[in-house]
């Protein structure tokens, strides 16, 4: 049975240094992924990350005027949060039980 490779449209090379390599060798096999699918997530955060930061928001007066409301006003407890808050760190439980 062959196996389906599928082809990626744009490689990207790197010549990097033999300590930059094994920094992220190392956290690449500490969160079980390969170096590719770890510096590749990484790049792309960090892309993301200066995008949302350089990019400019426009909104109309009227969409402007709603979100100066929405931050001024009271804040609202999200219910998920609450409820997480309520809990117990995981190793105080696990203290309880011993």
């Amino acid at each position: 049975m062959a196996r389906s490779t599928k082809r990626k449209d744009h490689p990207l090379s790197m010549r990097l240094p033999a300590a930059d390599i094994a920094i992220i060798d190392r956290a690449a096999g500490l969160s079980g992924r390969s170096r590719t699918d770890f510096v590749r997530e990484a790049a792309v955060r960090e892309a993301e990350a200066v995008l949302m930061e350089k990019t400019l928001i426009r909104m109309s007066r009227g969409g402007f005027a709603a979100f100066l409301a929405a931050i001024a006003g009271p804040g609202q407890a999200v219910p998920e949060m609450v409820e997480r808050l309520k809990r117990g760190a995981p190793w105080d439980s696990a203290a309880k039980k011993s």
